[in-house]
């Protein structure tokens, strides 16, 4: 006979394995999105292993989801490290990265991509594939919104990078910078997800998720910094630890958000309850996941 231990550590070995199943599946599908474009995903730093973490993360912060329910979250997600390591490493000057961003804005709308626009090409074929969901046409304002949160908070970063690189006292107060977190792209691939997925099916409720999802933004943010703080000297890249605030602080203002992120979550659960795991569960890996890792690897450029 089964005892209940041994019964319930079956079953949680079950549904790990099958949550590792479902993100080998995703990878699969990234490594296919890398082969369609491979001018968007130098190697390195985006190698087989960035891939593996992009599809298991996705996976873990969903484990009811299946490989086609989280299909549009992980090509969202690979869509934003691309943009990312453009706007970062690709656009040398400020005209070229607002190109890109209004290139990536043109195509959000609905405009077709320039045809060596592999970036808008990609973005395309995410927003064709949100496009087949009924509730897109309501939603596609506020899909667009976010993505241009999340372009303008990159060209702002952009900004500032920029002037620290001519004046290493030019640099952001730690609040506007904590306030800028929408460049690291969570709500954008949410709000992608929660689409695709048929989660919300009004503007109303989208926005109530979007509210919260960015508050847990500003935690993920802060946590990536503390992972990233020394690939982010090497490379010339802002950080919270740059802006005269030790470690210390910066985890006790984790600390706090995460409080204050939680309270606001119950109070989302009521209407949103599988939403509101989702993003418990984003939080609670992604701070594990940081702790001791970090998705471009250390020693990358990037």
């Amino acid at each position: 006979m089964t005892s209940p231990a041994l019964s319930a550590t079956l079953t949680q070995a079950a549904d790990q394995g099958r949550v590792c199943s479902v993100a080998a599946a995703s990878q699969r599908d990234l490594r296919a999105c890398v082969a369609a474009y491979p001018r968007l995903f130098p190697d390195p730093p985006i190698d087989a292993t960035m891939l593996n973490a992009l599809a298991l993360s996705t996976a873990f912060i969903a484990p009811w989801c299946s490989a086609d329910d989280l299909r549009t979250a992980t090509r969202a997600s690979l869509w934003v490290t691309a943009e990312d390591w453009h706007i970062d490493s690709v656009a040398t000057t400020p005209e070229a990265a607002r190109a890109t961003v209004a290139a990536c804005l043109s195509v959000a709308a609905g405009d077709p991509p320039a045809a060596r626009d592999d970036l808008g090409r990609f973005l395309a074929d995410i927003r064709t594939d949100l496009a087949t969901r009924p509730a897109f046409r309501d939603l596609h304002g506020l899909w667009q919104r976010e993505l241009r949160r999340m372009l303008d908070a990159e060209l702002r970063e952009w900004q500032w990078k920029s002037a620290r690189a001519a004046d290493p006292s030019d640099l952001p107060s730690p609040d506007d910078y904590a306030a800028n977190a929408a460049g690291y792209g969570a709500t954008w691939v949410n709000v992608s997800h929660w689409i695709a997925t048929q989660a919300v099916d009004s503007g109303e409720q989208l926005d109530e998720l979007i509210t919260a999802s960015l508050a847990v933004e500003r935690i993920l943010r802060l946590v990536n910094d503390l992972a990233s703080y020394r690939r982010d000297l090497a490379a010339g890249d802002l950080n919270i630890l740059m802006l005269g605030v030790d470690e210390n602080s910066v985890r006790r203002q984790i600390s706090a958000r995460i409080r204050s992120c939680h309270a606001l979550l119950d109070s989302v659960q009521a209407r949103h309850p599988q939403q509101a795991v989702y993003l418990r569960r984003e939080i609670g890996f992604t701070a594990s996941f940081y702790g001791v890792a970090d998705f471009w690897g250390d020693g990358d450029d990037h």
